[in-house]
Parts: C-alpha cells; structure tokens; sequence
C-alpha cells in the first residue's frame, strides 16, 4: 500500500471511531508500530489529525463562523444534500416542518414549494425572511433571543414553545457529527433548541456536508440513534457507517 493511501485510511478511521490506538493500526495494516508512529507524526505536523500518547485523536474543530461566511462554504453541496433530501421526502400537502438555522437546512426550505401548504417552522431570521419572499403563507419563527452569528432565535421562549409541538419533520443541521459524539455544535444555546426540535418530530432529518464528517464540536445535540435520515455528500468512513447502520439510520449519498 503506498504511504499516501495509508494516510488517507488512517484520517478516515480517526474521524469516524473519534480515536485510534497505534498497536490497533500497524496490525489492519500489517506494519509495525514505528511506522505507524511516523505516520501519526506526519499527519499531526500536516493538521489532518491529533497525535496523542497510544494513539491519535481528530484534530481540533475548527472556530465557528458567522452564516454568510458559512453559505460560502461548500455551496454546491449544500445545495445536492437539499435537493436529495427534498427528493427523499416526498412532503405531501399540510405536512408541518421544523427547520432549524443550519445553512443546508436552509438551502432545503428555499426549495420547499409554496403551493403545497406546508407549515414551516424556524428559528432562523433569514429562512423565514427568504419564505415568506416565496410565498410561503404559513411560516412561524420561534421567538427569542438572536444570536448574531447564526441569526438564530435561542433561548427559554424557544425552548417554551418547541415544548408544545409535534411536527412531522424536522430538518437540522450540525457543526460535526461522528460515531462517539453523535451530532454537536460549539454553542449550547443552539444546541438545547435542536435538542428540543428533535423531542418535537415525529422524523429526525439531519443534513451535514463533506467539512463535518468526523468533527466534534463542544454540545453533542443528537446521538445517532435518534436520526431517521442523514443526508451527506460523501461516502462516511467505516466506524461512523457501522454506528449509523447499527442505530438503523437511513444515510443518502447526494
């Protein structure tokens, strides 16, 4: 195998087990510990991955960014996951929908048809703004406090009024998501409201990009047990696809 294949392999089990033991690696790959020694040091010193005593870890999050630097980030992307999931759904007339301030969420909600009398609900400033634009007449926003970066509504009085729905669906997004932290987010405002959007649907539907696969971020939000559909647009590493097909998620490549 050459070097550049190992690597890739190694990242790849790193971000979906969380962390990996260096006597576990040289033997799937038949080397010896040094190798693999070298190996880790490398992918460190490169940032790919965290090396720590035994073994390696994934490497750091990184710093959350405001939502119009995120929208530039993977755009079209974001835009085959909506679309996919959309497509998955099939939203038959008067279905209610929970769609939270992630920016592949919100790229699923300005696809959402306007003729179709959908009931939509948000958190987000902008989503709701960019449907009540389209025409959509039966758009709700949470009330509560807005935090800047995301434009989302945080809070008790989120939290208070998620407490008296049930919905249909709910569509989220994450910062990270891996098999030993679940779905996560840096803040835990946004992650007690996603939290409480899960407890309010009847389906979990989580939309996450190529950029969060393998990371964690400070509030795991949502174990992988409790998503009925992941959309992505990468095939997932091993360990994550194994805890996903163990949890019975559904998991869609778009």
């Amino acid at each position: 195998m050459r070097i550049e294949d190992r690597h890739r392999q190694i990242v790849e089990q790193v971000r979906g087990a969380g962390r990996v033991l260096v006597t576990e690696l040289a033997e799937h790959f038949d080397v010896t510990p040094e190798t693999i020694r070298r190996d880790l040091t490398a992918l460190d010193r490169s940032g790919a991955l965290r090396k720590v005593h035994g073994g390696a870890i994934p490497a750091p999050a990184p710093p959350e960014t405001g939502v119009t630097q995120r929208e530039q980030v993977n755009p079209s992307a974001k835009q085959a996951i909506a679309r996919t999931a959309l497509e998955r759904l099939d939203l038959a007339p008067g279905t209610t929908l929970l769609v939270d301030a992630g920016t592949t969420a919100g790229a699923l909600a300005r696809l959402l048809p306007a003729d179709r009398e959908l009931t939509i609900i948000t958190n987000s400033v902008l989503t709701a703004a960019s449907l009540a634009a389209a025409g959509h007449s039966r758009v709700r926003i949470l009330g509560g406090q807005l935090r800047g970066l995301t434009q989302a509504a945080v809070g008790p009085e989120a939290i208070e009024t998620l407490s008296t729905l049930r919905v249909d669906v709910a569509v989220l997004g994450a910062n990270g998501v891996s098999a030993a932290h679940g779905l996560s987010t840096p803040d835990p405002d946004e992650a007690t409201v996603k939290r409480a959007m899960v407890r309010s649907a009847r389906q979990v539907v989580a939309l996450v990009d190529s950029t969060k696969i393998g990371q964690e971020h400070l509030v795991s939000f949502a174990s992988l047990d409790v998503i009925d559909l992941l959309v992505t647009d990468v095939e997932l590493p091993p360990a994550l696809t194994d805890q996903l097909v163990a949890a019975e998620t559904e998991v869609l490549v778009a």
